[in-house]
């Protein structure tokens, strides 16, 4: 017997312009007025960068400013780089570069939806006919669920970043969502052009992120085809593999017939792969389910409850397909010991839809439990947020704003009326949206996570909003690029490099700093990347202690108390 039981009131949708909102609520703080932030963002910015203002070689070999980043593939950042040479001139690269982000967020977030949609209005996802009528139609029931779907995707914390860098994962987790989209399309209407644009799909995967992901999705799904005994969609599954690999192909024989910089990043690029698997161990485990809970955080609670509510039901396509997408993921990160938060994102997207069907089976008090939680956590994190930046704007509380001065020495806060205004109208927003929450009872699906996803994106809105000066302040490398920059004469060959790729990729934007490429030896500059915790000044590294540098400049972000750089001039002999 079905789980639900639902009367056509539960399922008024939200309106199309309420989803579109949100999303721009959702993707547009963090996208705009900012410096590419420490870490994949600035280094994902920097291979951008480089292909933007490189030729042909620099596009088939991704590397930053002449550090070879063979790792992942390039899909992405070839996105990012089309973007930055269309738009570069108007909006600025960063943010240029980060248009690609939020096109990649539009498509996951639009897959999921309608994704959704279309598992929720099959015959086997229907509430159970009330005795009297009035149980909803089956695009009403369709079109709530999906509502419900992308507000818990919007809702999930680890999504929250991961979206708005110029990286390889915000491409991955889109092409996962657009794949779940194209299988429920296919496992219910076997045919070839279905097929094709998995294939195809899977494909673009590859070049995203490497052949190991699509590689065990492709495996799983041939699983669940079985299971479900569907032997046409399984035949279909066989005939997408080719094109997958063919799309793969394209990048493959470029570089092996063009040999960029008479090299190939072909066999590092493997070597990445390889290293995705191995035996799970201890570390691997504890990884996954001690940042898992906090990462997919609020979809496993609801999802979970699903694959219990409907576990009489588990063949069906709105249950099996979303569990064969997690069990999939699930093990690929377990089988990788590199512990990384990458590893984690492909899971959001079918655990959210799976998610979905679990609302319509929570009893009221677990979703008023969902609802008070969201309240006083976010809610208290908003009021946070506003004391910091009260604080320093005011110097009050004294011993807050004393901390907050600490976090980024020299910092002039100034007073923007239109940032103010803006802040303060999303939380008038936020607090509507909880009166109305509280006062009206509502029975709509997505009444449990509307909250949790409007608390989401109150506090991006406000951190990115009343604290990005602050934050660029403190995070951005472009004081100590243009420091480094003053120090070089305004002719020169080239500057040898021990790196980071983010500070790499930072220098070179921001001063313009001309690093050493693939061709490049002898260089009479070395920039050197050290932790002033362990090591000293004139600390070389082991591959240039046999040579002789002078140091003529050292330093560091103001913000932070462990990187040190250090600029070395090579001695005339």
């Amino acid at each position: 017997m079905k789980p639900v039981r639902l009367p056509a009131a539960a399922t008024i949708a939200l309106p199309r312009w309420g989803i579109l909102a949100l999303c721009l609520l959702y993707i547009l703080p963090g996208l705009i007025g900012r410096d590419p932030w420490k870490g994949d963002d600035a280094a994902g910015f920097g291979i951008m960068w480089t292909m933007a203002h490189g030729s042909f070689a620099d596009w088939l070999w991704p590397h930053i400013v002449g550090l070879p980043v063979p790792e992942e593939g390039p899909l992405a950042f070839w996105f990012g780089a089309i973007c930055i040479k269309l738009f570069g001139w108007l909006l600025g690269e960063p943010m240029a570069a980060r248009l690609s982000t939020g096109i990649f967020f539009l498509i996951g977030s639009v897959s999921v939806w309608y994704a959704t949609y279309l598992l929720g209005r099959r015959n086997e996802a229907q509430p159970l006919k009330l005795a009297f009528g009035g149980q909803p139609e089956p695009k009403d029931f369709g079109r709530t669920l999906a509502d419900g779907a992308l507000l818990i995707y919007l809702g999930c914390l680890g999504l929250l970043i991961r979206s708005h860098e110029t990286s390889a994962e915000a491409l991955q987790i889109s092409l996962v969502a657009f794949a779940l989209y194209l299988c429920v399309r296919l496992l219910d209407q076997p045919v070839l052009r279905l097929a094709i644009g998995l294939g195809i799909t899977l494909g673009l995967m590859i070049l995203t992120r490497g052949w190991v992901l699509p590689m065990g999705l492709w495996i799983s799904l041939l699983a669940l085809c079985l299971y479900r005994e569907q032997t046409k969609q399984l035949k279909l599954l066989l005939v997408a593999l080719p094109f997958a690999i063919a799309v793969t192909g394209i990048w493959l024989t470029a570089i092996s017939v063009l040999h960029p910089f008479d090299s190939s990043p072909y066999p590092a690029w493997m070597l990445w792969n390889y290293r995705q698997i191995s035996l799970p161990d201890m570390d691997s485990v504890s990884y996954f389910f001690k940042y898992g809970i906090w990462f997919a955080w609020p979809a496993w609670p609801f999802a979970a409850w699903a694959i219990y509510a409907w576990r009489k039901q588990e063949k069906a396509l709105h249950i099996s397909l979303p569990v064969a997408f997690v069990s999939c993921f699930t093990v690929l990160a377990i089988l990788n010991q590199q512990s990384e938060e990458a590893l984690l994102l492909p899971i959001l997207p079918p655990l959210a839809i799976l998610a979905a069907f679990g609302l319509p089976t929570m009893k009221r008090s677990a979703i008023n439990a969902v609802d008070w939680f969201a309240v006083m956590i976010l809610t208290g994190l908003a009021a946070f947020i506003w004391l910091c930046w009260i604080a320093s704007q005011t110097g009050w509380p004294p011993k807050l704003a004393t901390k907050v001065m600490t976090l980024a020495p020299g910092f002039q806060a100034s007073f923007h009326p239109l940032v103010f205004i803006a802040a303060l109208g999303i939380s008038i927003a936020w607090f509507s949206l909880v009166f109305w929450r509280i006062s009206r009872q509502p029975s709509v699906l997505w009444r449990a996570v509307v909250l949790s996803s409007g608390g989401v994106i109150l506090c991006w809105s406000l951190l990115l909003s009343l604290c990005l000066p602050w934050i660029n302040y403190r995070v951005s490398y472009e004081p100590t690029a243009n420091s480094i920059a003053s120090q070089l004469p305004a002719s020169y060959s080239c500057v040898e490099a021990s790196l980071g790729p983010s500070q790499r990729a930072s220098f070179a934007y921001f001063g313009g700093i001309r690093f050493s490429g693939f061709s490049d030896h002898d260089c009479p500059y070395l920039l050197v990347q050290n932790s002033r915790k362990n090591s000293q000044i004139n600390g070389l590294p082991l591959q240039y202690q046999n040579e002789q540098w002078e140091a003529i400049w050292s330093g560091h972000r103001v913000a932070d108390k462990d990187e040190l750089f250090t600029l070395y001039q090579r001695r005339s002999p």
